[in-house]
């Protein structure tokens, strides 16, 4: 316990003692993230002037209608999105457990993903992207109620939108997969009851606010002037306001989960047998097949969060395909170089650490600056899962943080060098003078900074309550005759396998 209050401290004084930066950045700093218009202030389509005698009344502009195109894109990025999860996390997780515990990892991941589905819909989606303060949203959408096929949300050009109903899934798979994260730091060990419990809690209190803070804003057609921008920029989340960049969820998505697995992964203990017996993967096979739907998955995950079918669209998946490539290669010659051969598991690792590092940074960065972060990713995140994990001295199975939290931090921090234009990203739109508008490269790493501190804190201190409250009540951890025999029988009364 006094690791994690240790590492808690130590991060979110590095990245809370920075200075504050100007409040005047806000609005010049609007990120192009993922978000939707509230209810009653869909973006409307700038109209052409009508052709009418003085003494007629000015025609109202008609009502933005979503492009076909458009929906099409986010839809299928949606179903990606799942995927990512089922089959492609329970595949990559499952084969990196022993075999007596792989129906357990599959089976907590298939039933995460489905208790958050139905959370979403009841009151996650409302919470996290309804006008609320600069934490939490309301919950005027619970249940989606007043949400129709006839509905729509704003994108990130004025007067294009597209239909709500399609954001409302292709976050709630956001949000799925992010609590399936978790599972990897504990695997092998936890109670199946205390995780769903945990989820629950977590998820409320963690994922919720966050997705609120960083992409939650009142949608371009907002920022008509610096008046009308200034009033929008208080009604987004609190990261939002500090101008911290995450294209799809570096931060929301794999610095939280990885927080939460690392907290997991202390207060739940150590694996029975670590050190002494073997805990080698049992199936690098499907570990591969598993990063492989996540890297293919990927695509919809980062390209969709540009929500049009568009040149940034574009950008955000050359550069995920890309970055990916980068860090798997950079891992497995670092590997090869320091234990004399390549592996499987480097290169899949890899691969997984550049996606995560790509991820906040995907539509802001140019494809040079895509390939630099994907190779830091890979060596950098070798180090996490090796160096790093032995200083902290916890059982993270699966290296949930090793990957996940430091590609997160890695990749989020590097999103505020390489957005700048004269490294060839795309910089910051002014949706005021409809331009992308100077860049100040210092002060966008320090709003970057921002939001890793505050995810690292406030997913930490959730963290540990949840846990807490899941160990009084229910216990976190099977018994060490379960543990030993293996979850899939003791836990769920089946074999993954039978030979």
């Amino acid at each position: 316990m006094k690791r994690v209050f240790a590492l808690l401290a130590l991060v979110g004084a590095v990245a809370f003692g920075a200075p504050a930066w100007a409040e005047e950045k806000a609005a010049e700093a609007a990120p192009v993230v993922t978000a939707v218009a509230p209810a009653g202030m869909a973006a409307e389509a700038p109209a052409a002037a009508p052709v009418a005698a003085p003494a007629e009344a000015a025609a109202p502009a008609a009502a933005p209608v979503p492009n076909k195109g458009d929906n099409a894109w986010v839809m299928v990025c949606a179903a990606l999105v799942i995927l990512m999860s089922i089959p492609g996390l329970a595949l990559f997780y499952g084969g990196l457990v022993r075999s007596k515990n792989m129906l357990s990892v599959l089976m907590q991941v298939f039933t995460v993903f489905s208790l958050i589905t139905v959370l979403w819909v009841v009151y996650g989606y409302s919470a996290a992207f309804t006008e609320g303060n600069a934490f939490f949203g309301t919950l005027d959408k619970l249940f989606l109620k007043g949400i129709t096929p006839e509905s729509v949300g704003a994108t990130f050009s004025k007067g294009v939108v597209i239909s709500e109903l399609i954001f409302v899934i292709f976050q709630g798979a956001f949000a799925a997969i992010t609590c399936g994260l978790i599972v990897g730091a504990f695997a092998e060990r936890a109670k199946f009851a205390a995780i769903l419990v945990f989820m629950v809690i977590w998820f409320t209190l963690s994922y919720i606010p966050m997705a609120h803070m960083v992409w939650y804003w009142a949608g371009p057609d907002a920022y008509v002037d610096a008046a009308a921008a200034e009033a929008a920029g208080k009604t987004a989340g609190f990261l939002f306001q500090k101008g911290a960049l995450d294209f799809a969820g570096g931060t929301v998505v794999h610095i939280n989960a990885a927080i939460a697995g690392l907290v997991g992964a202390y207060m739940i203990g150590k694996r029975s047998g670590l050190g002494n017996v073997s805990m080698a993967p049992h199936s690098l096979t499907f570990t591969m097949i598993g990063a492989s739907l996540l890297w293919f998955g990927w695509f919809g995950f980062n390209a969709g969060s540009a929500l049009e079918a568009s040149g940034g669209a574009a950008l955000a998946m050359v550069n995920t395909w890309v970055a990916t490539a980068a860090a798997a290669l950079s891992w497995m010659f670092a590997e090869w170089i320091l234990k004399g051969k390549p592996s499987m598991l480097g290169a899949a690792s890899g691969a997984v650490a550049g996606l995560v590092a790509i991820t906040p940074a995907a539509g802001f960065v140019g494809v040079m600056g895509a390939i630099i972060i994907g190779l830091l990713a890979g060596v950098v995140c070798l180090w996490g899962v090796n160096g790093l994990k032995k200083m902290l001295g916890a059982d993270d199975s699966l290296d949930v943080f090793g990957v996940h939290g430091v590609g997160g931090i890695l990749g989020a921090i590097l999103t505020g060098v390489f957005a700048d234009p004269a490294l060839g990203g795309t910089g910051v739109y002014d949706y005021v003078a409809n331009a992308v508008g100077t860049y100040d490269m210092t002060a966008q790493v320090i709003s970057q900074l921002w939001g890793v501190g505050t995810v690292i804190v406030w997913s930490g201190v959730v963290s540990i309550v949840a846990y807490k409250l899941v160990d009084i009540v229910i216990g976190l951890r099977v018994p060490e005759e379960e543990e030993r025999e293996g979850l899939d029988l003791t836990s769920h009364g089946e074999s993954a396998y039978h030979h």
